[in-house]
C-alpha cells in the first residue's frame, strides 16, 4: 500500500510535464500525427528568429493609440492667457473690429422667424428692427411659400408675453406677388417686451405664427458730433445727444475708414440739462501705424438708458441709420502703444502660473 502511494502521485506529475512538452510553443510538429487523423493541412513550421524580423514586429504599444498628452491643460491655459495678454494691448472703451465681428453687432437687427409647415411649406415673418420707439409705426411683412393653399389676408395682433392680452391688431393684406402679405401696426403701448401674433388661414386650418419685439421710451436726440481731437493717445468723438430725462447713460458705436471696419467704441456718463456730450474714444492701439485716406465714420450708434435702481428695465435707442461721416485730424501722434489693463494683465498671469504647474 506505501508503494502504491508513492506511484499515483508520481503518475500524476509525470502525465502534467509530458502535457505541458506537448503543448510547449517548441514542440508543434508533436501534433502533425493529430492533424492528418483530422484531415486538416499541417501549418508551416515557424520562420527562425532573425534580429530583422524582430525590429519589423510591431509591439503592442507601438500599435495602440497614444494617450492625451499630460500637459493638455497647461497648454490650453497657456492659451488662453495668450489671449488675456493680447486683449490688455486694448482699453474696453476701444477695441479692435473685424468685419465678422461688425456684422454680429449691428445693434437694431430683426432676424426673421420661420416657421416650417406641413410637406415643404414655409410661414416666414419679418420687421425692420427688434426695438421700436413708442409711436413708431411697425411694419409687418409676412410670406408663405409651399403648395398651401392660403387664405387671402392675415390677422396681425400685439400682446404682453404675460396675460396674452391683445394690445393692438391689423390686417395683413396681399401685397405685390402671391403668398407675400404686408400690414402696420403703431407702437403706442407702455415700453416693454410684446409678442407678435400673425394668424393665417393654410389648408381651411387657423395657423398662428408667434416672435418678439420690444417697445422703448422716447430717450432723446441725438444732435450730430462735436470737432474730433486727438488727447493722450486717444482720437477723441464728441457725440451730441440731449436727453429726456436726466440719468446715466451708455454709448456705443462702430469706427469705419470707408468701407473697412476698425474699432467698437463705448462711452458711459451721467447726462442731464447742462451735460450733453458723450466722448466716444478710439485708442491709438487701433489707429496708429496704418494708412487711412478720406473720411470716417461712426456707425451703428446705441444708447442706453442705465437702471436706476434694481429691478429697473434698461431701455435703448439708436441714432440714424446712416449714422455720421466726419474728418480726422492729423493722426500721426497715435502710437501703437498698449494701454493698461491691470484686470487683464492679473488673469493672464493668473492663467500662466497655473499653466506652469503642467
Amino acid at each position: 500500500m506505501p508503494g502504491k502511494a508513492l506511484l499515483i502521485p508520481a503518475l500524476i506529475l509525470t502525465t502534467v510535464i509530458g502535457t505541458g512538452y506537448f503543448l510547449s510553443a517548441e514542440n508543434r510538429s508533436e501534433f502533425q500525427w493529430l492533424r492528418s487523423l483530422a484531415g486538416s493541412t499541417p501549418a508551416p513550421a515557424p520562420a527562425p528568429y532573425s534580429a530583422t524580423t524582430a525590429d519589423n514586429r510591431k509591439s503592442p504599444e507601438a500599435t495602440s493609440p497614444k494617450p492625451p498628452s499630460d500637459n493638455a491643460l497647461g497648454f490650453m491655459l497657456a492659451s488662453v492667457a495668450d489671449q488675456y495678454e493680447q486683449a490688455s494691448r486694448y482699453p474696453d472703451w476701444s477695441i479692435p473690429l473685424s468685419p465678422a465681428q461688425a456684422r454680429g453687432y449691428q445693434a437694431n437687427h430683426y432676424e426673421p422667424v420661420t416657421l416650417p409647415l406641413p410637406g415643404d411649406g414655409r410661414f416666414t415673418v419679418t420687421l425692420e428692427k427688434f426695438r421700436y420707439t413708442r409711436g413708431d409705426t411697425i411694419l409687418v411683412a409676412a410670406a408663405i411659400e409651399g403648395s398651401q393653399v392660403v387664405g387671402n389676408t392675415m390677422e396681425a395682433t400685439l400682446e404682453t408675453p404675460q396675460s396674452r392680452d391683445a394690445v393692438v391688431s391689423t390686417r395683413l393684406e396681399e401685397a405685390g406677388s402671391p403668398g407675400y402679405y404686408e400690414g402696420i401696426l403703431t407702437a403706442d403701448a407702455e415700453p416693454g417686451e410684446y409678442r407678435l401674433i400673425v394668424e393665417a388661414t393654410v389648408d381651411g386650418r387657423p395657423v398662428r405664427h408667434a416672435s418678439a419685439l420690444t417697445i422703448e421710451p422716447d430717450l432723446g436726440e441725438f444732435e450730430g458730433l462735436g470737432d474730433p481731437f486727438v488727447s493722450n493717445n486717444n482720437l477723441v468723438i464728441p457725440v451730441n445727444f440731449a436727453p429726456e430725462d436726466p440719468g446715466y447713460y451708455a454709448l456705443s458705436a462702430q469706427l469705419w475708414a470707408g468701407q473697412q471696419p476698425v474699432a467698437q467704441l463705448q462711452a458711459e456718463k451721467r447726462l442731464d440739462s447742462t451735460s450733453d456730450v458723450l466722448e466716444l474714444r478710439a485708442h491709438g492701439t487701433v489707429l496708429a501705424n496704418r494708412n487711412f485716406n478720406g473720411q470716417f465714420q461712426l456707425k451703428h450708434l446705441q444708447i442706453r438708458q442705465l437702471p436706476a435702481k434694481p429691478g429697473d428695465r434698461t431701455h435703448y435707442a439708436y441714432g440714424p441709420d446712416e449714422g455720421y461721416t466726419f474728418t480726422p485730424p492729423d493722426l500721426d501722434r497715435l502710437t501703437d502703444t498698449p494701454a493698461a489693463n491691470p484686470e487683464s494683465e492679473q488673469r493672464a498671469a493668473l492663467l500662466r502660473q497655473l499653466a506652469d504647474k503642467f
